[in-house]
């Protein structure tokens, strides 16, 4: 309850770009902004389409043309973005006719404007810029993306999943914040749901250990590592850390729900406040 599906909500420049939705995302939203927060979203993007990663997008996509959205919303990610929006549409017809007859709620609103994207410069606006990259998330997954985003100065990368990659090391350069995925190859064998050596030793092999990712973070260098995406679920910061620091001794958190990074002269984390706090 602590830490629900994938979801990353980033802020720069009047611009708000949620990477993935994963379940609780709408949950989530609303405990830090209301409806403000749901219509204020102007980008989502997915790193790929693993039912964890978009479960949460219908949710989100709907709700927030309830609560007021009145253009379209824009989505964009891996081949296979498009066609799986495209059947999420048809799915909702019944609740968008009804809906929709009703003036309150707008009839631009409800419009998914979609595009596939290939590794490369998939948004910008003014000096805020997202860039793609391929990474590894095994072989059968072929299309799996991290991002990178620019905003000015700074910058964060997010590797979305994936096994060992050199190819983040160099996407991710120069940034203040990489945020990657990790697994704990012994909480996963000890602790996971998943049944039978053979499944555990598959979803190991998908994901990037807490050595290797030390290593990557000790190349990139950023000022802040974030571990998000954690395998598997009750995998804890006592399971991470140590086998991080043989191969990486910088600045490193393991991320929670709400966790806010501020990035600027300094980097700061503090948990976002909700709207029951105020």
């Amino acid at each position: 309850m602590e830490r629900f599906g994938p979801s990353i909500l980033v802020e720069a420049g009047g611009t708000s770009i949620l990477i993935d939705v994963g379940r609780g995302a709408i949950q989530r939203l609303f405990q830090i902004g209301q409806a403000a927060e749901v219509r204020a979203v102007d980008l989502v993007v997915f790193t790929h389409l693993h039912s964890d990663h978009v479960v949460g997008f219908s949710d989100f996509w709907l709700t927030g043309w309830v609560f007021g959205r009145a253009r379209p919303l824009e989505v964009k990610g891996p081949p296979g973005t498009e066609e799986m929006c495209r059947h999420l549409d048809q799915a909702f017809t019944f609740d968008k006719k009804v809906r929709g007859q009703d003036a309150r709620y707008s009839p631009e609103g409800i419009l998914l404007a979609v595009e596939d994207v290939e590794p490369g410069l998939v948004f910008e606006r003014g000096s805020l810029r997202v860039r793609a990259f391929q990474v590894d998330h095994g072989d059968d997954m072929k299309h799996a993306y991290g991002y990178r985003v620019d905003y000015g100065d700074y910058a964060a990368a997010f590797s979305g999943d994936t096994r060992y990659d050199e190819r983040i090391v160099e996407q991710a350069k120069g940034v203040d914040v990489l945020v990657h995925e990790v697994i704990s190859a012994e909480v996963e064998a000890r602790r996971a749901q998943v049944r039978g050596p053979k499944a555990i030793e598959r979803v190991i092999a998908h994901h990037t250990s807490e050595e290797q990712a030390g290593r990557i973070f000790t190349k990139v260098k950023p000022r802040l590592a974030v571990y998000s995406h954690i395998v598997p679920s009750p995998a804890v910061a006592e399971d991470l850390v140590p086998a991080t620091r043989r191969t990486y001794d910088g600045p490193l958190v393991v991320g929670y729900d709400l966790m806010k990074i501020t990035i600027g002269d300094t980097v700061d984390v503090y948990p976002r406040r909700v709207i029951s706090d105020k």
